[in-house]
């Protein structure tokens, strides 16, 4: 693919993971198989998917951060989740930025 679709595509990931963030939720299964592109006019849109391991990461009432816990098991697909969460450590928003090199071969 073109730089600029690939540069526009990116831009597209980082915004969706951002909104979900800004809703204090974290993902916890960022992958390439959980995004998906719209159809007919919204083709060039991206869709996230799966939030079945999705958690609340703030306090809704507070907005404090909810404190993180160690010794975890894993939580979402081995392959993509960071060396925290492979560590047993639970995962934070911090965590999807170790997964964009994995995309390399899918962009």
């Amino acid at each position: 693919p073109d730089f600029e679709a690939v540069l526009l595509l990116a831009d597209q990931l980082i915004s969706r993971i951002e909104y979900i963030h800004s809703r204090n939720f974290i993902h916890r299964d960022i992958k390439p198989d959980n995004f998906l592109m719209g159809t007919g006019k919204r083709g060039n849109q991206v869709n996230v998917i799966d939030f079945g391991l999705a958690k609340k990461f703030r306090d809704p009432k507070t907005h404090l951060h909810i404190p993180y816990r160690e010794n975890k098991n894993l939580t979402g697909t081995a392959r993509y989740t960071s060396i925290n969460t492979h560590l047993g450590v639970e995962q934070a928003r911090r965590d999807g930025l170790e997964i964009w090199p994995n995309f390399e071969a899918v962009l």
